[in-house]
């Protein structure tokens, strides 16, 4: 049965799910674009700056645990539903807020419901994807994330130059309930749905493999004992909260050191940058199955892989050296690519160590872990930045920590190999 005669609702959904995805960055970084307006207005200091990160951080680990259980329970539809409710009203609340602790506050809640997205989005590609699409529609729908950023600063810019910051949080928060309406609308599980034909369903499910009629979920406990849990952790730990702050920080880095008007331009620099990064992230899944194909072991083609994408992110290092703004937008580019390239990669790593019945523990006990780095770097980042402002020199703060983003990648690599050198099969 040739699929794309069946597949019309199934990649509807995954067009909704990209939607979503794409909503959920652009929600989440407008404190980031706005961060020069915001610190005028409420004497933010660097420090006050990273605590606000750090508490969606915190934020946002918690919810990763509270909504995967929730998801579970409710169903995608409605856990879908609840997260994105919650999300866009604490989204649209932030123009509302007058002080810094009021900010605080709907930036916590912010953080706990958007970490829903994933959980939600991904039981909905295994409850719509037989095995075989699924990589490709979760490629797909998390595309939305490098999009966010392109379409994001055009928005958030365009809304603060014309209307004013507050007008910017309510307006992109409120995107969020135009995609409810649709979500309530069309989606149902392929067994409710009315418009699925048993020839969709049948081939929905065509290539489930037998297993136990009532599999055993693996405990947290058995898994921390495992070398291979502890490769995918620290492989995460070391690399995702060099993203966190270049989601954050990137904007106030072009805008203090080289001047950059982004609400001018719309912020054209962070558009270019991110574009660039939509490459990595297609590349990053394609270059390892290329490999795999070309007949290289599997754990030898995701090793080499990651290797060129930690190599590609080190030549952030010499970005001190350039004053060309342009330079400095390249070298960015490369390494934001070089992430999301490494990101498709190392989610892979968990489905190639470990049978399916536990990759989800697995990448949740992982994602826990890059949050908890998520949380703690913005304190590392908030006190260096303060404190070479105070002195008169916030470059050599920035340039410090493009130093420790170069070499994040490659400890994450080593230690990797080092707790699973040629990324055995798990026996569980």
């Amino acid at each position: 049965m040739n699929s794309t005669t069946l597949g019309k609702y199934r990649w509807r959904i995954c067009a909704l799910l990209f939607i979503a995805t794409t909503i959920n960055y652009i929600d989440r970084q407008v404190l980031g674009l706005l961060k020069g307006d915001l610190s005028q207005e409420f004497n933010w200091t660097e420090q006050d700056y990273s605590n606000l990160v750090m508490t969606f951080s915190a934020a946002y680990s918690i919810g990763l645990l509270f909504f995967g259980r929730l998801v579970d329970k409710l169903g995608s539809k409605l856990g879908y539903s609840l997260a994105i409710t919650v999300w866009s009203l604490s989204a649209m609340a932030h123009a509302l807020i007058r002080s810094t602790l009021g900010f605080g506050i709907v930036r916590s809640v912010l953080g706990v419901s958007e970490a829903g997205n994933f959980p939600a989005a991904i039981k909905a590609t295994a409850e719509w994807f037989p095995k075989k699409e699924r990589a490709l529609a979760t490629g797909i729908f998390n595309s939305g994330a490098n999009i966010a950023a392109v379409v994001g600063p055009l928005m958030v810019y365009w809304l603060a130059r014309n209307h004013g910051w507050r007008h910017a949080f309510f307006w992109t928060g409120a995107i969020g309930f135009a995609w409810l309406v649709l979500w309530i609308l069309f989606y149902e599980v392929p067994g409710k749905h009315k418009k699925v034909s048993k020839e969709e369903f049948d081939y929905i499910h065509s290539d489930q493999e037998i297993e136990e009629v009532k599999p055993q979920p693996v405990k947290w406990g058995k898994l921390l004992k495992v070398r291979q849990t502890w490769a995918f952790v620290f492989g995460k730990l070391l690399t995702d909260p060099v993203w966190w702050f270049f989601l954050f920080w990137l904007p106030t880095y072009l805008e203090s050191i080289f001047h950059i008007d982004l609400k001018a331009n719309l912020g054209l620099p962070i558009i270019i940058i991110y574009s660039v990064t939509s490459f990595g992230s297609i590349g990053g899944g394609w270059l390892s199955s290329h490999l795999i194909k070309s007949g290289w072991p599997i754990f030898k083609a995701r090793k080499v892989s990651m290797l060129i994408f930690a190599l590609c992110v080190t030549p952030i290092l010499f970005i001190q050296y350039t004053n060309n703004v342009w330079v400095a937008i390249a070298l960015i580019s490369l390494a934001t690519a070089a992430h999301q390239a490494w990101s498709a990669t190392i989610f892979t790593t968990a489905s190639d160590m470990f049978p399916k019945r536990a990759v989800s523990s697995v990448v949740g006990i992982g994602g826990m872990a890059g949050s908890i780095g998520g949380t703690l770097f913005p304190i590392v980042i908030g006190s260096m930045l303060q404190h070479y402002k105070e002195i008169g020199n916030i470059g050599i703060g920035y340039n410090i920590l493009f130093g420790m983003c170069a070499v994040a990648y490659l400890a994450a690599w080593l230690v990797m190999h080092a707790f699973a050198p040629k990324m055995e099969t798990v026996k569980l």
